[in-house]
């Protein structure tokens, strides 16, 4: 069962110490919450366990080990939607679906699930904030990953949406799928681990 694991892991940016020494591990079927204000850093972790960005110090790595980049297991949900707003909500999730090595829900279906299959055919670039955001979750289910990294994923829905949201995280739980999450709102799912992060000095 995959594991993804970070030891001793330290960051700078711009000159400055975000954090230093940090460790987890999380593993099949576990949602962490990471916790804490602006600044300390949350969004840098998320990062750095995407693989976007490289640690200054410490490890981060899957368990059991692979000769693929951690990338390849993370799908990273951020505060941007990562859609090309001159092109259909379809055309943008089908991209994703066709591009990925274990493409999951149809493109309609995966609509369908975030309530947005009657958009379809509407270019991105006419959505709301909450219509992208559901857009970029609908994201993760035509292109399944082992683990989800989330900052915010709450951010822009409505109740109804932020339901929709727990659903899925239950059920990428429940397929053994591994969910780290970084919010400043409780998660519609209750966390396995929690990880509290303090700004540096």
């Amino acid at each position: 069962m995959t594991r993804l694991v970070a030891s001793g892991v330290g960051v700078e940016r711009g000159g400055r110490q975000v954090f230093s020494e940090l460790s987890l591990a999380v593993g099949a079927g576990e949602l962490l919450a990471i916790t804490g204000p602006n600044g300390a850093g949350k969004s840098t972790l998320l990062r750095l366990l995407a693989g976007l960005l490289t640690p200054t110090s410490g490890s981060i790595r899957l368990e059991p080990e692979s000769d693929r980049p951690i990338g390849w297991a993370t799908a990273y949900l951020g505060h941007l939607d990562a859609l090309k707003g001159a092109e259909t909500v379809g055309e943008n999730l089908a991209f994703w679906r066709d591009i990925s090595e274990r493409p999951g829900d149809s493109v309609v279906d995966a609509l369908e699930v975030v309530g947005l299959a009657h958009l379809d055919d509407t270019p991105a670039f006419f959505l709301s904030a909450g219509q992208r955001r559901r857009v970029a979750i609908a994201r993760l289910l035509v292109d399944r990953r082992t683990i989800w990294l989330l900052d915010e994923p709450t951010n822009a829905l409505d109740s109804a949406s932020e339901a929709m949201m727990g659903r899925l995280i239950a059920r990428q739980l429940g397929e053994g799928g591994i969910v780290v999450a970084a919010s400043h709102t409780p998660l519609p799912v209750k966390p396995t681990a929690s990880l509290r992060m303090e700004a540096s000095q």
